[in-house]
């Protein structure tokens, strides 16, 4: 539900500490609301979460919102785009003030050329990334709303956020009458 990744964030704390050129990383901040990506437009950077709560999600043709994962500390954001050099596949927006680190794109590039260590933490992110995807598509067909919905909302109280019900309805891939039905039955 929220995902983290530690060792990324030590790697990339590493990495800004030891920078040569200071504009190779930056700290960005984003306040609730914002949005560090945008769906269909090109990313100028490729960021890593420091601190908060964002939400990756995107929008169907007929303008309804799927939310993929809410990402916390160490989750890398915009290196799908860069690597494969195509627009945003999705949105991401600022659940809570965040702080980033921002890589420039040559910086990055540079990093894939000559870091083995960064190729191993992002071969593991995306392995990660695919079992999650999986494992909750399977979840969600064995499991009630119901189910999900309480899960959902103990994840709330843990990271003390608060989910609009359009947000908990696209994350869990129902219409908001499906999920007021869920609430009712919880």
């Amino acid at each position: 539900m929220l995902r983290t990744n530690q060792s990324f964030l030590a790697y990339a704390e590493m990495l800004y500490e030891q920078q040569e050129r200071k504009e190779a990383i930056v700290m960005k901040q984003y306040a609730k609301g914002q949005r560090l990506l945008n769906q269909d437009e090109a990313a100028s950077k490729v960021m890593l979460v420091k601190e908060g709560i964002t939400k990756c999600f995107f929008t169907e043709g007929n303008e309804k919102e799927y939310i993929l994962e809410f990402l916390g500390k160490g989750e890398i954001i915009g290196e799908i785009e860069f690597i494969r050099n195509i627009p945003c596949l999705c949105t991401i927006e600022a659940m809570t003030d965040v702080t980033v680190y921002a890589f420039s794109v040559s910086y990055f590039e540079s990093l894939l050329k000559r870091d083995i260590g960064l190729n191993g933490i992002l071969l593991n992110v995306f392995a990660e990334r695919i079992v999650n995807t999986s494992s909750r598509a399977s979840y969600q067909q064995l499991y009630t709303i119901e189910h999900s919905l309480t899960k959902l909302l103990d994840l709330q109280t843990k990271q003390s956020i608060k989910l609009s019900k359009e947000d908990m309805a696209a994350y869990l891939g129902v219409s908001v009458r499906s999920l007021n039905r869920g609430l009712k039955n919880i």
